[in-house]
């Protein structure tokens, strides 16, 4: 542990455990968000559900146009044979009928066999097509006939018919009824599935990327870059090229309008400040009464820093960012407020710890957050202004709280705080400010890809809490 600041004494920078004041205060519970989809699986999910919905629509028409007639046909063939069969076996004498079951047996796979009441007979029919299958056979093939998918533990499919007094049992391949050749045209469906959804990514692909790229590009101009976002004016498809040109011509547009503000920016830098600078002498020079050149030095200091303010408000992006000594930039911006007698400020920063900023910007967000509470963040009980600055470090992200013990704002005006040119209740505004204080604080630390809020304290004051990306020490 080390040395602790107080202005008026000693400070340093110290490390503590998790500081629970840090975290924004509770928020009242809202709705689960919607699920939202990026545009390449809503393509993709619509296109699937399409190939999906048109797949069934095709096995439908399939079932009952050709799967379901042809397995009728075949099963008429059937009963043709078993009729022809039977037709023959009554019309031939035992030499003659000896040799018929062999020809049929070799020829035509139809077995012949003589048919017991003690046979294990299994049923053919477990599916709706099957049972109807058996309707229609023994429709064709006359009452008694009896139709099963194994006899005698023997797998096949059995037609059992009589002849006079003597019954009889012919087995045949059952693969006479599956025309598709069993599972083979699950196979295909499953591949030509799979095929289909593969070229439905890459469509959705190939409608997503030009989209994505005028993503990137459009979060390239927002960041200021405006020469990186770039986009192909030759696209091969017409609607994307004139797209791209139109994008192109605007970040142009913004690139040069860029560079106008920042022209005009340091005339106005240069050209306001040197007859202020010149009327500030001359006043010096020609008022004799002392009262009155104070108050006139002070409204062309006041119009000075007026100036300052706009000018850091409309500055332009840094671009460099890197890893910045948070410790090294409060000592820094602290230093000025040390002389003053009513300002007690307190720092618990860790000594090696680093942020992802740029240097003068960093600097400048906490000048501006000191002389925010300098200037509206008096106790109300003895007039002297107690800042604390306490730095933790949470999931890679550094969270930065400076907060005054002050009378706080209104609820209706902290809402309003960082908007530009808005001065608040007379508790912690004044007339001579610009307005500007807090938005400019705001627009820098998102300048540096961190977050900025501003809150009534629980304990008493206005707390400005900042989140900065970590950095290693460079």
């Amino acid at each position: 542990m080390g040395r602790r600041l107080r202005l008026r004494a000693r400070w340093s920078v110290v490390t503590h455990s998790e500081d629970p004041h840090l975290e924004h205060p509770a928020q009242p519970q809202e709705a689960l968000p919607r699920l939202k989809l990026s545009l390449f699986w809503r393509t993709f999910v619509l296109l699937a559900m399409l190939i999906f919905f048109s797949s069934l629509a095709w096995l439908q028409l399939f079932r009952t146009q050709e799967y379901e007639p042809r397995i009728l046909r075949n099963a008429h063939q059937i009963a043709t044979v078993v009729n022809l069969t039977r037709t023959a076996l009554a019309h031939t004498d035992a030499i003659a009928r000896v040799s018929l079951l062999k020809a049929l047996a070799d020829e035509e796979d139809v077995s012949i066999q003589t048919r017991e009441p003690d046979d294990r007979i299994t049923p053919f029919g477990e599916t709706t097509i099957e049972k109807q299958l058996v309707v229609e056979m023994v429709k064709w093939l006359g009452k008694g006939t009896m139709i099963a998918s194994s006899v005698n533990d023997q797998s096949g499919l059995w037609v059992g018919f009589a002849i006079e007094r003597d019954s009889y049992w012919l087995q045949m391949d059952p693969e006479r009824l599956r025309p598709l050749g069993g599972t083979a045209w699950l196979t295909w469906l499953i591949v030509t599935t799979v095929l289909s959804l593969a070229g439905a990514a890459v469509m959705a692909g190939l409608i997503n990327r030009p989209l994505k790229r005028l993503s990137y590009a459009a979060s390239q101009v927002r960041e200021g870059h405006f020469n990186t976002s770039t986009l192909d004016e030759n696209a091969a498809t017409s609607e994307i090229r004139e797209v791209n040109i139109g994008f192109n011509r605007m970040a142009e547009r913004l690139a040069k309008i860029e560079a106008e503000r920042a022209l005009m920016l340091a005339g106005i830098s240069h050209d306001l400040r040197t007859p202020l600078a010149r009327l500030r002498l001359e006043t010096e020079l020609s008022v004799a009464d002392h009262e009155t050149r104070e108050l006139m030095a002070g409204d062309i200091a006041q119009l000075d820093e007026i100036i300052d303010k706009f000018l850091d408000y409309a500055r332009p992006e840094p671009t460099n960012l890197g890893p910045v000594l948070l410790s090294g930039v409060i000592s820094r911006c602290i230093a000025p407020f040390r002389v003053n007698p009513r300002m007690d400020i307190t720092v618990d920063v860790a000594e090696d710890l680093h942020v992802k900023a740029e240097t003068v910007e960093l600097g400048r967000v906490l000048s501006n957050l000191l002389e925010n509470a300098r200037r509206y963040g008096q106790s109300p009980s003895d007039g002297i202004t107690r800042v604390e600055i306490v730095a933790r470090v949470h999931d890679g992200w550094v969270l930065l709280r400076v907060r005054d013990q002050g009378p706080g704002v209104s609820e209706d005006t902290l809402k309003n705080l960082t908007q530009p040119f808005y001065r608040g209740d007379t508790a912690r505004t004044s007339a001579t400010g610009s307005g500007l204080g807090l938005a400019i604080v705001e627009r820098s630390v998102q300048r540096m890809g961190g977050t900025f809020s501003v809150f009534n304290n629980s304990a008493g004051g206005l707390m400005a809490l900042m989140k900065f990306r970590q950095a290693e020490a460079g």
